[in-house]
This record gives C-alpha cells, sequence and structure tokens, in this order.
C-alpha cells in the first residue's frame, strides 16, 4: 500500500517513487515520467519522488470515472452514505499513521495533525447522514410538477496543503454522497496523505469512483480544462483561482466552479470587552499552533480600539512568545514549520517592509536560532502593532504566523479598517455591546463572522467567502446539494 510504503520509508530514510490513484489501483510510473521531490519542509529532507500524472494521467481519470459513473449513479443515496462511513472508519483505522505522514509533508504539528483527522471523519460521517436530505420539490401547479437532484457525474476537486486529510475526507464525502464520481488533485506541496486515502477506497467504491491525481500547476490545469469535468471546486489562493477561472474559460466548455480562498480576516475588538479573553481569542484566531498560521480563516487583521490596545497587546505578544517551535514530530511542539522556504521568505519580507514604513514588532519577527531548526522553514510567531492602513501588511494575505494590529477610535473607523482591502472569508467582533454587535454584522464585508468567538466552526453551517475570498460554500448539506444539478419535470394530466 501507498501509505505502508511511505511509512516504512520514513523509518529508513528512502525517498520512494509514488504514482496517482487511478481506475481503483495505484499506478507504477511509466519510464520518462516527469517526477517532482516531495521535501519535508521542517528538515528539507526528500521524504518522496511524485510521479506527474499530467494531461495523459487526467485523461485516464476522468474516462474512468465516467465509465464508473453509469453504475455509481444507480447505488441508492442509503447505500452511497454507508460506503462514505465505511471509508471514515478506514481512515480512523490508520489515523496515527496518517498524522505522522501529514507531520512530515506540512511541517504541522503531529497533534495537530491527529485532530486534522479526527475532523475529517467526523466531516465525513456527517456527510453521510445527509444522505437522503438529497431531494428535490413538488409544485402544486395543474398537472405534476416536481424537481430532481442528479449528480453531475465527474467532480473535480482542488485541494490546499495545510489540511492535506481533512480535506480529502471531506471533499470525497460530499461528491460521493451525491452520487458523483471524483477526480482529486492534492497540493504537490503535500500530496502524500490523499494518494494514501485514495488507495483506501480501493474495493469499497467501483473502479473509476474515486481518482487521485498527483502533479504539478499542468496536472491541475489539465483537469480544469477536461470536457468531460464540468463541476470543479478550488481550496487555496485568490490568485491560483483567477487562473483556473482563465484556463476553465479557456477550455470551450461551461464550468461550474466553485472556490474557498484566502483572507485578511479581521477581529474587531471594542473597549468593553474582558482584556485577558480577547487576548487568548487573538492568538487563538491566529492558527499560530495548528498550521503556523497557514489557514485562510486566521483572524490576522487585528482592529482594536486604541483606548485598550496597550494592555491587550501586551497580553497577546506575551502569549505568542511562549508558544514552542519545534519540529512537527516532537510531542512538545506547539508550532512547526511554514510549508516551504518560499512561505518563510514571503514572511520575512512582508514583516521587514512594515517595519520600514513605521511599524513595531512586538513578539517574533524573524527566523528562530535553534540548531536543530536550521534546515526547515521555521518563522516565529509574530506580532506588529503600529500598521498603517493600506498598507501590504494591512491588506495583504501573508499566509503565516503574522498578527497585524490596527487601531481605530469609533465604530465607523473600525468598519472601514475591516473592509479595507479585496478579501471577504471571515471577521470576528469582540463587545459585550448586542446592539452593536449586530450592527457590525450587517456592516461587515465577509461570509463567515464570529460574534465573541472565533475559529469555532460547526460543520452544518456552510463556510464561504465574499469578494476575492472566493465563490459558493462548503460544509453541511450546502456543499452536498452544490455537488447536485437541478431538473425540472412537468407532466400534464388529462
Amino acid at each position: 500500500m501507498i501509505l505502508d510504503t511511505l511509512l516504512d520509508a520514513l523509518d529508513r530514510g528512502g525517498a520512494p517513487v509514488v504514482g496517482s490513484f487511478i481506475g481503483g489501483h495505484a499506478e507504477a510510473p511509466a519510464d520518462g515520467t516527469p517526477v517532482l521531490d516531495v521535501l519535508a519542509p521542517a528538515t528539507g529532507r526528500r521524504i518522496a519522488r511524485l510521479a506527474d500524472a499530467g494531461e495523459a494521467g487526467v485523461d485516464r481519470a476522468a474516462v474512468s470515472g465516467l465509465e464508473a459513473f453509469r453504475a455509481w449513479r444507480r447505488v441508492p443515496a442509503r447505500e452511497r452514505g454507508a460506503i462514505v462511513t465505511e471509508l471514515a472508519a478506514r481512515v480512523s483505522a490508520r489515523a496515527d499513521d496518517l498524522a505522522l505522514l501529514d507531520a512530515h509533508d506540512t511541517g504541522n504539528p503531529l497533534a495537530a495533525m491527529r485532530a486534522d483527522i479526527t475532523k475529517g471523519v467526523r466531516l465525513a460521517r456527517e456527510a453521510a447522514g445527509l444522505a437522503l436530505e438529497v431531494r428535490g420539490e413538488t409544485f402544486p401547479l395543474p398537472g405534476h410538477h416536481y424537481t430532481q437532484r442528479e449528480p453531475w457525474g465527474v467532480v473535480g476537486r482542488m485541494i490546499t496543503f495545510n489540511h492535506p486529510t481533512m480535506f480529502t475526507c471531506a471533499r470525497l464525502a460530499t461528491a460521493l454522497v451525491a452520487g458523483n464520481c471524483v477526480v482529486l488533485k492534492p497540493s504537490e506541496l503535500a500530496p502524500l496523505s490523499a494518494l494514501a486515502v485514495g488507495e483506501l477506497t480501493a474495493g469499497l467504491v467501483p473502479d473509476g469512483v474515486v481518482s487521485v491525481v498527483a502533479g504539478g500547476p499542468a496536472t491541475g490545469a489539465a483537469l480544469v480544462r477536461h470536457p468531460a469535468v464540468r463541476r470543479l471546486t478550488f481550496t487555496g489562493s485568490t490568485a491560483t483561482a483567477l487562473r483556473i477561472q482563465a484556463e476553465a474559460a479557456a477550455s470551450g466548455h461551461v464550468k461550474t466552479l466553485s472556490l474557498e480562498l484566502g483572507g485578511k480576516n479581521p477581529i474587531l475588538v471594542f473597549p468593553d470587552v474582558d482584556v485577558d479573553e480577547a487576548a487568548a481569542a487573538i492568538v487563538r484566531g491566529m492558527n499560530y499552533t495548528r498550521v503556523q498560521g497557514q489557514s485562510c480563516g486566521s483572524t490576522s487583521r487585528l482592529v482594536i480600539h486604541a483606548s485598550i490596545a496597550g494592555p491587550v497587546l501586551e497580553r497577546v505578544a506575551a502569549a505568542v512568545s511562549r508558544i514552542r517551535i519545534g519540529l512537527p514530530t516532537d510531542p512538545m511542539t506547539e508550532m512547526g514549520s511554514l510549508i516551504s522556504p518560499a512561505a518563510r521568505a514571503r514572511c520575512v519580507g512582508a514583516v521587514s517592509r512594515a517595519t520600514a514604513a513605521g511599524a513595531r514588532v512586538l513578539a517574533g519577527g524573524g527566523v528562530p536560532d535553534a540548531a536543530e531548526l536550521a534546515e526547515g522553514a521555521f518563522f516565529e510567531p509574530t506580532v506588529v502593532d503600529r500598521v498603517r492602513p493600506g498598507t501590504e501588511l494591512a491588506d495583504e494575505e501573508v499566509f503565516g504566523p503574522v498578527l497585524a494590529a490596527l487601531t481605530f477610535e469609533d465604530e465607523t473607523e473600525a468598519v472601514a479598517l475591516a473592509n479595507e482591502g479585496a478579501y471577504g472569508l471571515t471577521a470576528a467582533v469582540w463587545t459585550r455591546d448586542i446592539d452593536r454587535a449586530f450592527r457590525m454584522v450587517d456592516a461587515l464585508e465577509a461570509g463567515y463572522v464570529w460574534v465573541n468567538d472565533v475559529e469555532t466552526r460547526f460543520p452544518a453551517v456552510p463556510f464561504g467567502g465574499w469578494r476575492d475570498s472566493g465563490v459558493g460554500a462548503e460544509h453541511g448539506l450546502e456543499e452536498i446539494l452544490s455537488m447536485t444539478r437541478l431538473r425540472a419535470v412537468n407532466v400534464r394530466i388529462g
């Protein structure tokens, strides 16, 4: 199995060549296939070599999906739900192994990856439980009129690197429950667990129902362009999403896209809050100790009333300075490495340019000097205040452990700072004034808003962004229904 091969290589120090999972089996790479190095970002060590599926591999996956769809679409919804439940059980049985693989592949702490897999299993099970909710409506008109929810056929799902097993479980589950076949494309930066989970579907679903195509941007572009794939979803950066939209248009076919993208998410803190609770929420919302701030939902723009900025930021900086950075497999590690040296360079540059423009670093701001971390893509958890509105650090997503703090004097200024820039994914409001809370909710340009909370997500609640943060929503029945297309039927009687 792919998973066992990779785990053995981690023990022995090897770097096996791994191919895609297509048509119900792991493919052996053909001679001459381009191969990409998969590096452990915390050590710089090569842990695998990835055979790039390319256009030919995508075509094999899509064609096998089309063939399998004829039978799969006729499998009763309750049975599809039971199959997804069994897939969740298979993932759960290998949770420790998958978490270890993800820790090496992403640089995220092992404990965080265990929690991630637990969440992925839960999301799959909850999707399975919604199988019988995929249904149409009837209309009280003369004759007989109703709608049907029909699967698309072969769905392309492209996921990013920060939660590989969790995203694989969730994105497979909702598409399968709705009756689709899936071609899943993981990020080339962290592709390994997606391939392993794909192989766990062998013998559970008919060959071709699930394929995982590994490779770089050209493989993703081939998936977007393929004429058999009319429904596509992507989780990742806005820049990549724009390229996907262009590729979809250039394909010559109309594609339906869902895009879950980045954010420069504000957390608004008003002067009537408990400063200790607010400080703890600000740290938690940054996801320092899960994915090193590399989360689309991280509340990385702190918009705080000037009267309490000092005491709150003092507490935030102290808490951030206590976070233990280390190798992801060390059980004492609270924060691991970024996904790549390029990601670290992006953080270094953003902080450097902000300080040059007058901002002040309160915690972190640089590369840790511990010898055991020297080969990895580590960056300290960072807090920067005195950030000027309209500057890079105020408006642009760093996608790393860098919190930017801005102050305000009144509600109008707070809303203007929160809505500045192109993004609109999440926002959080902290206040004891319920009237103010609802005024802020109505004024914020964001698709997902917390009041006196942060980072808590309920699987039944749809998650999606506005503006340059995306199109469509993930989670719950909303996502499952988006995996279907609507047919209206009119029957004349008499």
